[in-house]
């Protein structure tokens, strides 16, 4: 079923809003618990959430033998290692900076797709990616160009880069073969396999010593909902359909709408880099996405 473009950018845009807020909210969570128990109660409740969906209103999937190696493969990338360099990142830096950081995504990721799957990009897109970073990086830098940011929270957060830059690249050949559904509901299923273990050497004493109040328990659901089930499945259908390179550069958009949260929820400082580099970043990503011989047919050439 061939689905609306503009339906298509919605999603892709809905899913950088809720990834946007979630740097916010994981902040929130941190006062109270890890980053491992964190990740850990995050896709249990969204795998337990997916599979009731998928149980009640879609016909059951089968996976192929042959794909159970794809599907943990791409489970070890995201949701293990992008979790982790993301959240290790976030308890480091500001929710801003880690947001800004995970939006360099698209900039590696034109390279990864070509090397892999031979997809090509235009000049318009490649314009349009250098033009968001540039934003991105107004948005980071201080005028003496300078750069408060912790140098391990900065690496933790560029795993989680290059975790998410191949992980996109197998969930392109996911998307071919199984609903965004079934997907995210696997992956998210052997995402709290791989992180059990972790969970239970190092933070599950703490766990169980903190008392969770009405904060917590609603942070981890919004969490566990919006940015761990929702948004993974409106990225994927957007993948499916404009492409691994075209939907990564919406990540964009992360670090304008953590900016607004966390400005208006977080109270971090909205200096007017920052508002210039929102103006560019949303430029880069129009640019991007320009389909020139639509353009040149419309107008009659």
């Amino acid at each position: 079923m061939k689905i609306n473009r503009v339906l298509i950018y919605s999603f892709a845009v809905i899913a950088m809003l809720l990834w946007g807020i979630s740097f916010v909210w994981t902040k929130i969570v941190f006062k109270y618990y890890g980053p491992i128990t964190t990740v850990f109660i995050r896709l249990l409740i969204s795998c337990t959430f997916l599979f009731l969906i998928s149980l009640l209103f879609f016909k059951r999937e089968k996976i192929n033998k042959a794909d159970y190696k794809l599907f943990l493969l791409s489970s070890l990338l995201n949701p293990f290692l992008y979790f982790l360099g993301e959240s290790f990142g976030l308890k480091y830096v500001s929710s801003t900076i880690a947001a800004v950081i995970i939006a360099t995504i698209p900039v590696f990721t034109p390279l990864a797709a070509y090397f892999s799957i031979r997809e090509r990009l235009s000049n318009y897109n490649i314009i349009g990616i250098f033009v968001s970073f540039f934003g991105i990086l107004v948005m980071l830098l201080k005028r003496d160009l300078s750069l408060n940011a912790s140098p391990l929270g900065v690496l933790f957060l560029f795993i989680g880069v290059a975790s998410a830059v191949f992980y996109t690249i197998l969930l392109k050949k996911l998307t071919i073969k199984y609903s965004p559904l079934k997907i995210i509901t696997v992956q998210n299923f052997i995402g709290v396999i791989y992180f059990l273990p972790l969970f239970l050497v190092f933070e599950f004493r703490d766990f169980i010593n903190i008392k969770p109040n009405f904060e917590l328990i609603s942070t981890i659901l919004l969490l566990a909902v919006f940015a761990s089930s929702l948004a993974y499945i409106f990225y994927a259908i957007s993948v499916r359909e404009i492409g691994v390179s075209r939907a990564n550069v919406f990540s964009n958009l992360m670090p304008v709408f953590t900016a607004i949260f966390s400005y208006f929820i977080l109270a971090e400082i909205f200096s007017m880099n920052k508002i210039i580099g929102v103006l560019i970043v949303i430029l880069g990503v129009f640019i991007t996405q320009i389909d020139i011989s639509k353009v040149y047919f419309r107008m009659g050439k």
